[in-house]
């Protein structure tokens, strides 16, 4: 069986090579005793000649690999897409082709947390999408909101130093997360996301998903359009609210997995349709704020459904497939690219960075992520290589050994203008959208918003920084901002002077 069928099999469950069951030594010779030990005589020491044991002890000490910065609390299923219509008129991407049926990984997790942690954090869910296509890997990265925190992606690390645990006690420190806040006034609308009982599915299987960012779109002709998706579940969408929270932890801090894990078994299989929202590159411009921030929504763009996703299969092996599974936005097929969006500018570059370095540099061989078409490639060695490369032309182009190309892909053109800058958007909108969701809320559900959230604010020791936050709030929504200021015992005087001095 060669190497493409036995990646195949490996994905999609099935087995390579039949073997009568037996324990080996890495190098495949049997053991003949795996309790003891070899010694010098009944009391001697224990010899260096025994490779098994030797053997035994280095791979264990080198089990961990170095954990995600980001999402290292994950849970991951097998499944597969299937397109419900033509959409040709607007991508010639393989995956959406009528009659299909595209195998893919998903892996759900938290952000902060680390490897263990309890999966009822409040905290984004990450929604990774491994699509294994007929034209190489499609990774939509994502979660379970349609926007984020920040919109550019330098100020993405200190984000994430902020909510992690202090560098001094290494606990999780509200005070420190909004004294980052307290200074990203575009991060107003999420956190009100957040803090709501959405903000704290009871379920994977409970929540939508977004690639939050804008995406191009391009057709056989070369046309373009800007499009953003947004998984819906057809379980329907609960959370939990802050009440529920600490009884849920107490019963079970696995309850995510467990829950997801035990629905395929009982045949009870998720399931998520696509869709996405269109706009041509000319209606971006209709917008009183930059429709490629990732901090806002397409508001009255309407959505088109283009499919169907089916997890219906629990891996064997969780660290061969959750934890070596790697995704990276920049893992796009013909027919799907990037749009000029900030944040995922900088997140094309960091994913597949942060995967070569836990993983190597031939993190794609891995049969996780190995792609369900033949590679060819002139990448060379280079730890764990098993690639298989033939021949000397280790280079290109060549002569001695021409390879076709695909000019096809090769067709789209973007128009870039501007001058080199560091500059912030002209069209910011910090705050409308934040006070928008809020309006939507219930009136239970703005209850439970407000106490979740002057629950956290609580603990900001600075009291400038937790009058800039009721500020945003209040800027966004004046009831919602008296509301957190009444909870705190602020001085609303004090906030609403502040809110004043704000610009939308």
């Amino acid at each position: 069986m060669g190497r493409l069928a036995f990646a195949l099999a490996a994905i999609l469950g099935g087995t390579a090579v039949a073997q009568e069951k037996h324990l080996t030594t890495d190098g495949g010779a049997p053991v003949g005793d795996n309790q003891n030990s070899q010694t010098a005589g009944p009391a001697g020491p224990v010899l260096l000649q025994d490779s098994h044991l030797i053997e035994k002890l280095q791979r264990f000490d080198r089990e961990r690999i170095p954990e995600r910065v980001v999402h290292a609390r994950g849970t991951g299923a097998f499944g597969s897409f299937t397109p419900s219509g033509d959409l040709s008129d607007l991508t010639r991407a393989k995956v959406f082709t009528p009659g299909t049926s595209t195998p893919v990984f998903v892996r759900f997790s938290t952000v902060m947390g680390y490897r263990g942690s309890p999966e009822q954090a409040r905290d984004p869910r990450g929604f990774a999408v491994k699509f294994y296509t007929q034209d190489g890997n499609w990774d939509m990265v994502g979660i379970n909101w349609p926007i984020f925190f920040i919109r550019d992606a330098i100020k993405f690390p200190d984000f994430v130093h902020a909510n992690k645990p202090s560098a001094v006690t290494g606990v999780q420190d509200a005070d420190l997360a909004f004294d980052f806040f307290a200074h990203t006034p575009e991060a107003t609308s999420m956190l009100t996301h957040l803090y709501t009982v959405e903000g704290m599915p009871d379920s994977y299987r409970h929540m939508d998903g977004y690639a939050v960012h804008a995406f191009k779109f391009v057709n056989a002709k070369g046309e373009v359009h800007y499009v953003k998706f947004h998984w819906k579940s057809l379980q329907g969408i609960h959370g939990l609210r802050p009440n529920e929270i600490a009884a849920s932890i107490g019963k079970d801090w696995n309850l995510h997995t467990n829950d997801l894990y035990g629905a395929i078994r009982k045949g009870d299989v998720p399931k998520w349709d696509l869709y996405v929202q269109v706009l041509t590159p000319e209606e971006l411009t209709r917008f009183d704020f930059d429709p490629l921030d990732d901090t806002k929504v397409w508001t009255g763009v309407p959505e088109r459904k283009v499919g169907t996703m089916t997890l219906d299969r629990v891996p064997d092996n969780y660290f061969e497939s959750t934890e070596e599974s790697a995704f990276a936005p920049s893992r796009l097929v013909p027919g799907i690219e990037p749009s000029e969006d900030r944040m995922l500018q900088g997140r094309l570059f960091a994913y597949a960075d942060t995967q070569m370095y836990r993983l190597g540099p031939n993190y794609n061989s891995l049969p996780i992520n190995r792609p369900a078409v033949a590679v060819s490639n002139e990448n060379q060695d280079g730890t764990m290589n098993s690639s298989g490369r033939k021949g000397e032309t280790n280079y290109e182009p060549s002569g001695i050994n021409e390879v076709s190309e695909d000019l096809s892909a090769k067709s789209v053109r973007t128009a870039l203008q501007g001058t080199t800058q560091q500059q912030a958007t002209s069209k910011p909108r910090n705050f409308f959208q934040a006070g928008e969701y809020y309006r939507s809320l219930t009136a239970q559900d703005k209850t439970d918003l407000v106490t979740a959230l002057s629950g956290d604010l609580s603990h900001v020791r600075n009291q400038d920084n937790l009058y800039r936050m009721l500020s945003y709030f209040y800027r966004a929504d004046r009831d919602y901002g008296e509301r957190l200021s009444k909870a705190l015992h602020a001085d609303l005087a004090r906030v609403k002077s502040l809110s004043d001095g704000l610009q939308d």
